[in-house]
């Protein structure tokens, strides 16, 4: 069975955009590795080695994304009903502190910048959540009471 992934348009747009500028490196990646064999022996060619080490992960990483642009599915605009759904950014407050978060698929998240996915423990406590209601989020520092003051 093939597996969903969950995406916004932006992170779709930020996925299509890394792949461009991988397949636009493979031709200086090759360059690489054909000036590095005229080096001589290949078992002792650091510069060899790097450029095909490199050239690994380029096409690792392009093999993923095209799988992942392949098997996407579009993080719809949630409606907005005041229920946390994928998609939604949820404003929560504790004691004055406010946070902010979007609920996004696990290949979008970014916990830094305020993207959680709907498969972490914050994202799970979130979804299916309204207005009013309190959280309770378990970071590996604490334990927390939010209350969702806004869903959008």
């Amino acid at each position: 069975m093939k597996k969903q992934f969950y995406l916004t348009k932006q992170g779709i747009e930020e996925l299509r955009n890394e792949l461009d500028e991988l397949l636009a490196q493979r031709g200086s990646i090759a360059e690489r590795i054909k000036t590095a064999r005229e080096f001589g022996d290949l078992s002792e060619n650091a510069e060899y080695s790097s450029a095909r080490q490199e050239q690994e992960k380029a096409e690792g990483r392009i093999a993923e994304i095209e799988h992942i642009l392949q098997n996407v599915e579009v993080i719809a605009r949630p409606k907005v009903d005041g229920k946390v759904r994928l998609g939604s950014r949820v404003m929560l407050t504790n004691n004055g502190k406010t946070k902010e978060f979007q609920v996004v698929g696990t290949v979008e998240a970014d916990p830094l910048n305020g993207k959680i996915s709907d498969e972490s423990p914050i994202g799970q406590a979130l979804i299916g959540k309204n207005i009013g209601d309190e959280v309770e989020i378990t970071t590996s520092v604490e334990t927390s009471i939010y209350k969702i003051t806004e869903i959008v």
